[in-house]
């Protein structure tokens, strides 16, 4: 099986690590090969396991929309972990626009991001014209939705409520389902 996928020139030496570690491990880890043409930033995933090369290119995406290495390996230590893309370029008309927008999901000193990622269990990229989520599919749908909330221009405050709820909520079902 053989994938390619285009990434940004300035995540090329992110995917790339240290003396090539992270693509050498990327590799060990998902049984793949893994050629990268940083002049193109076009990346092509080889492996005879299906599996592996899908989820070497889940990982080589989450990289590229900015997650660190660490967070994007995540992906492969629990197969249900999903990586979700929100797309923020047709929400704002202008650069400026999507500044703010960026600005009001991670928060001052990055407070909002936070909040959400420990509220939901999740883990955060706000990188160019997207929101990147990773997380199981009952988190990602609960902080996709708080993004979309905060997108909406809902304040912080009722955001973090509407997840104070969910996580309740959750929690019960928890204990419903036990006893």
């Amino acid at each position: 099986m053989m994938q390619e996928i285009k990434i940004a020139a300035n995540r090329v030496g992110v995917l790339i690590g240290k003396g090539g570690a992270t693509k050498q491990e990327l590799e060990e880890k998902t049984r793949t090969r893994i050629t990268i043409d940083s002049t193109e930033g076009l990346v092509r995933v080889e492996g005879d396991d299906a599996v592996g090369a899908l989820r070497a290119v889940e990982v080589i995406t989450a990289i590229n929309r900015g997650f660190s290495p660490e967070r994007a390996f995540s992906l492969l230590e629990d197969e249900d972990l999903l990586l979700d893309v929100m797309d923020l370029s047709g929400i704002a008309d202008n650069p400026r626009q999507l500044d703010r927008i960026r600005g009001r999901i991670i928060g001052r000193d990055g407070k909002s991001r936070e909040q959400i990622e420990h509220m939901t269990n999740t883990m955060i990229s706000v990188f160019g014209k997207t929101v990147a989520l990773i997380g199981l599919p009952e988190q990602i749908k609960v902080a996709r939705e708080a993004v979309e909330m905060i997108l909406n221009g809902i304040p912080h405050e009722a955001v973090y409520s509407f997840l104070e709820r969910k996580k309740r909520e959750a929690k019960q079902e928890m204990l419903d389902y036990y006893y």
